[in-house]
């Protein structure tokens, strides 16, 4: 995975959003982040007021109350993807939907408890990735574990005494059997 800066809005639970860029991973230092704002200013963050942080496509700045564009919070039905399908609720009361990777990046945030990476329920809006530091969870409910169906097993080579009995009928057409 690339570590170059990716754009994200920061979500506060003050409300506000801020623009920035940010790594894809390891950009937790110290229970705080470091954001490069747009102007190429560095803007330290502490996890503490931070709410989720948004991978998005566009900034979409004229639009000031959902710039993410996250309008769907939870799924309609069964994920096709694989992952954990998690229903989270926020300090504020809030639900949100999503599915977090079955990979090293799941473990890896378990043991540092920094937070989680989720992929929304509606890949085709703006919000392509989330992250939700650890100490806006309130709850964390596992719904399901969704995996790619299992494959079928082959079926065992006939031995060839039924394959030759198969093939040897008898030439009389009076002895064969209906």
């Amino acid at each position: 995975m690339s570590n170059s800066p990716k754009k994200v809005l920061v979500r506060r639970f003050s409300g506000d959003t801020l623009p920035g860029y940010l790594p894809q991973s390891d950009f937790v230092r110290h229970n705080s982040i470091d954001l490069l704002d747009l102007s190429g200013h560095l803007i330290s963050l502490s996890l503490n007021d931070i709410k989720t942080i948004s991978y998005v496509r566009d900034f979409n700045l004229a639009d000031t109350v959902n710039p993410e564009r996250l309008t769907r919070r939870s799924f309609l039905a069964r994920p096709r993807t694989e992952g954990l399908w998690l229903r989270l609720t926020f300090k504020t009361g809030d639900l949100l939907e999503g599915l977090a990777p079955t990979d090293r990046s799941l473990l890896d945030a378990l043991a540092d408890d920094v937070g989680l990476f989720l992929t929304p329920p509606d890949t085709r809006s703006n919000t392509q990735r989330l992250y939700v530091p650890r100490v806006a969870i309130s709850e964390l409910q596992l719904l399901a574990v969704i995996t790619t169906p299992s494959r079928r097993q082959p079926r065992p080579a006939p031995s060839e005494d039924i394959q030759d009995e198969l093939f040897h009928l008898p030439l009389d057409p009076a002895s064969r059997p209906n």
